[in-house]
């Protein structure tokens, strides 16, 4: 799921090649992110499009041979000049006077190229890791024809066009790998590895040749002719462009270097939240806002905490709130906000709480999930993997935030976006934070073989290097359990024990249900409370608030018949959540649907069996209430398959079924009827986990 779609797009066409072009929001400058060279399409922008777009109009466009873009046979389509006569046909075709330009690599060449020929559009231009024939290129790449054959295919071999009609994916692989030298690169590289497939290997080639045709002196002489404010930006570790090119373009243009230590030649990609503030800073001198500040002094300040709730299921925002109402008994004036999406929003706004405006402009994460989840089926490792642009735009939006109001506290329960860029751009924590978490430890699924374990442990070696280099990013860890509660797992090939390793960087608060579990002689009474009768045996089936569990919705209700045949006064309560429509559900008799329930809880400690996802929550609310729960987690989904399956047998609680084996009505009616009513005895869940944690915390206001 892109973090943000455009409110605009179209062709721009130039003597019959059409270039497809995206324009979002609206702001004044425009910032024209510009193409690069056309191994790779608009999409390696998408770190930059949604912060940008937020304070100013961006326009991306695929450059010709790639994207949306036509892609003509020959050379002399791709030189030069022709991508600079093709920005000018965007910025006319979008109604762009004067814009700021943006380029990464080749980019750079044309940004700098429209500066000089045509002053009177470019308010600044922006250039990362140039691609300009300045400073001589890289030796090992000169040596090596790229037109004739060649006795080898080692290294820089590869960048050849035969070799391209022969292995083009390894061509790619290498490629990118030395684009991005950082470590803990995976997920960029297999991003531009899956874009430079699109392009065929024939038209690449002739978008090399054309390169080819950028002369010396006459790009320094162009250097001579901008007038316009320039920013150079280059790692001094780019592999694919040297660092002394981009040194001498900022010396002819009397622009502004700055040099990004240990950085590769995609940092806009494997450091974005450094580059979207470069950009938009820069934005902002060229083109300088009339605006008014109020600074309040620190004593005058109220205390204020801001809550980030992770959105993917419901269980967060329960312990959240009442983590917050425990806060309060310690800090009666304390001012809370929420940056919250939907469907956490749903449970704050029931218990009254503020949610903070600037949520709006969050990217939902639970709508990316729902996306990526096949027939009870969610690959979670790899959904978050892929849920990477997702996470920059809220990392921005909170960035954004923290940056306009001072706030003493910061609270993260998951928020992977905060904790993980604030690791990385430690200089931006201006605030006491905490960080919560209930499982720790990425762990491949047994079918993802070789290729997956190598990703999870190196996902896993990044966090742990991480916390031993900035231990002062977090002021609190709090595992939201027990230690027994850490699966008995390895974070990978030479990496520590799970356990071993949590227990020495988390405190433990113990589970938090939000909640008293219910006494077994209340119980009767609350029943009546919710309308169920004594003959009844009521089945509560749910899902948790994000749209995943449909299937499995489906799947029960189509055993409800052959169930209700085995046991008598058996009655259905479908909880759907906020996020499933359930007029797309089966009608049965016996089945009633819910969509929100606020109070679920209670009507799980009423119930007499209950069949649900492996979501943890509402698992551990059942297994607080006693009540007898068969449990079907998604397939491929690593926490619920091995976090949460382990601290479930720890507590002795609920049946556990694969989606296989309930694929079966009369199977699962069987299982329905054979654990209805069944007298459970689990360890029990200790209530007081939310007064624990918020204990460990309120020192820090």
């Amino acid at each position: 799921m892109r973090a943000r779609l455009p409110d605009e797009s179209g062709y721009a066409e130039r003597d019959g090649v059409k270039l497809r072009w995206e324009s979002f929001g609206d702001g004044e400058p425009t910032v024209v992110l510009l193409p690069t060279w056309s191994i790779i399409h608009s999409r390696h922008w998408k770190a930059q499009v949604p912060y940008l777009a937020r304070h100013h109009r961006v326009v991306t466009f695929d450059g010709r041979g790639s994207g949306g873009s036509d892609r003509p046979i020959g050379a002399e389509h791709y030189t030069p000049e022709q991508f600079v006569a093709d920005t000018i046909a965007v910025l006319d075709a979008t109604n762009t006077e004067r814009a700021v330009l943006v380029g990464l690599s080749a980019g750079g060449l044309w940004g700098i190229q429209v500066a000089a020929d045509s002053p009177e559009r470019v308010l600044g231009a922006v250039t990362i890791g140039a691609a300009v024939p300045l400073a001589p290129a890289r030796e090992e790449r000169a040596e090596y024809s790229f037109e004739d054959p060649l006795p080898t295919t080692e290294g820089w071999a590869k960048y050849n066009r035969h070799y391209w009609d022969e292995n083009f994916q390894d061509f790619l692989e290498f490629f990118f790998g030395r684009m991005f030298t950082e470590p803990h690169s995976t997920k960029q590289i297999e991003d531009c590895v899956g874009w430079g497939l699109e392009i065929e290997p024939h038209t690449l080639a002739d978008t090399q040749r054309g390169l080819k045709a950028c002369d010396h002196d006459s790009f320094r002489a162009a250097c001579a002719r901008v007038r316009c404010p320039v920013l150079v930006i280059h790692g001094d570790e780019d592999a694919i462009r040297p660092y002394s090119q981009s040194v001498e373009l900022a010396e002819l243009t009397g622009g502004q270097l700055v040099t990004i230590e240990g950085a590769g030649h995609g940092p806009h990609a494997r450091d974005p939240i450094a580059l979207n503030r470069l950009i938009k800073d820069f934005v902002d001198r060229v083109h300088p806002a009339a605006t008014s500040t109020t600074w309040v002094r620190a004593a005058r300040r109220p205390k204020r905490a801001l809550y980030l709730c992770s959105p993917i299921g419901l269980g967060h925002a329960r312990r959240d709130v009442a983590i917050a109402a425990e806060l309060r008994k310690h800090h009666p004036d304390l001012e809370i906000d929420w940056l919250a999406q939907h469907p956490v929003t749903a449970v704050l706004e029931h218990a009254g709480e503020r949610v903070h405006p600037a949520s709006a402009w969050l990217a939902n994460e639970s709508a990316h999930i729902e996306d990526e989840c096949a027939e009870h089926d969610l690959h979670a490792f790899q959904a978050i993997r892929r849920m990477d642009e997702i996470l920059v735009n809220n990392f921005m939006v909170f960035h954004d935030v923290v940056e306009e109001q001072p706030y003493d506290l910061v609270l993260g329960d998951e928020a992977w976006d905060v904790d993980y860029f604030l690791h990385e751009n430690p200089e931006l924590k201006r605030f006491a934070f905490v960080w919560m978490t209930d499982f720790v430890g990425w762990i491949p699924m047994p079918g993802g073989g070789t290729h997956e374990s190598d990703l999870t442990t190196d996902y896993n070696a990044e966090m742990i290097e991480q916390r031993a280099r900035f231990q002062r990013i977090r002021d609190r860890s709090i595992f939201v359990g027990e230690p027994d509660d850490i699966v008995p797992k390895s974070f990978g090939s030479g990496l520590p024990d799970i356990r071993e390793w949590t227990e020495q960087n988390f405190e433990f608060g113990g589970y938090i249900t939000g909640f008293e579990p219910i006494a077994p002689a209340d119980r009767a009474a609350l029943r009546d409370e919710l309308g169920y009768h004594d003959d009844e045996r009521v089945c509560i089936v749910a899902v948790g608030g994000s749209g995943v569990g449909a299937s499995l919705l489906r799947r029960v209700a189509d055993a409800a018949r052959p169930a209700r045949r085995l046991v008598d006064g058996l009655r259905f309560v479908v909880v759907a959540g906020p996020r499933i429509d359930i007029s797309t559900l089966p009608r049965h008799a016996g089945v009633t649907y819910r969509r929100y329930v606020p109070d679920l809880y209670r009507h799980l400690a009423a119930c007499d069996l209950a069949v649900v996802q492996g979501g943890l929550t509402t698992c551990m609310e059942l297994t607080a209430n006693q009540r007898p729960f068969i449990y079907i987690p998604l397939r491929n989904h690593f926490e619920q398959n091995f976090h949460v399956r382990h601290r479930l047998e720890r507590y002795g609680a609920g049946r556990c079924m694969s989606y296989d084996e309930a694929s079966d009505p009369a199977t699962l009616a069987a299982a329905i009827a054979s654990e209805i009513g069944r007298v459970v005895d689990y360890r029990p869940v200790d209530p007081g986990g939310a007064a624990r944690t918020a204990a460990r915390i309120a020192d820090l206001l």
